[in-house]
């Protein structure tokens, strides 16, 4: 072999459910059936990382406090509040607010909704990263 030629390496990609074995040039094409059908649809509001951060935050613990998630996700008091409003409305988590002495609290909680759209997403994810990285 010349010197700074790169050898050539056959690798083998075995696509899920489609029965595939050939080498790498084959590997687009095999995705893109694959995900004809299979569309992957993520959901759009939990796709983005700050919401993403959230509601992983919140799937782990039973509440955690307004200055708690901000703290945890290093974000901003505008950032969260805005993300957090989104999740909200779309009922994925719950928000109680409340006076511990004088000291308003915000406490959030993952809601069912949430539960099951985050799941929903990370099997999503999992497909995604599954097809890709066999071989």
């Amino acid at each position: 072999m010349r010197r700074g030629m790169v050898a050539k390496q056959r690798v083998t990609v075995r696509a899920p459910e489609s029965g595939y074995k050939g080498d790498a040039k084959g590997v687009r094409s095999v995705l893109s059936r694959w995900l004809e059908r299979k569309p992957l649809e993520f959901d759009r509001l939990i796709h983005e990382r700050m919401r993403l951060g959230i509601l992983s935050a919140l799937a782990v613990n039973d509440s955690l406090t307004f200055n708690e998630l901000k703290n945890l996700l290093r974000t901003t008091d505008g950032n969260l509040s805005v993300h957090a409003r989104k999740l909200e409305d779309a009922q994925y988590i719950t928000c109680v607010k409340y006076f511990d002495g004088r000291l308003p609290k915000t406490e959030f909680r993952l809601a069912g909704a949430g539960r099951r759209a985050l799941e929903r997403y990370l099997d999503q994810m999992e497909a995604l990263i599954r097809v890709t990285r066999e071989r």
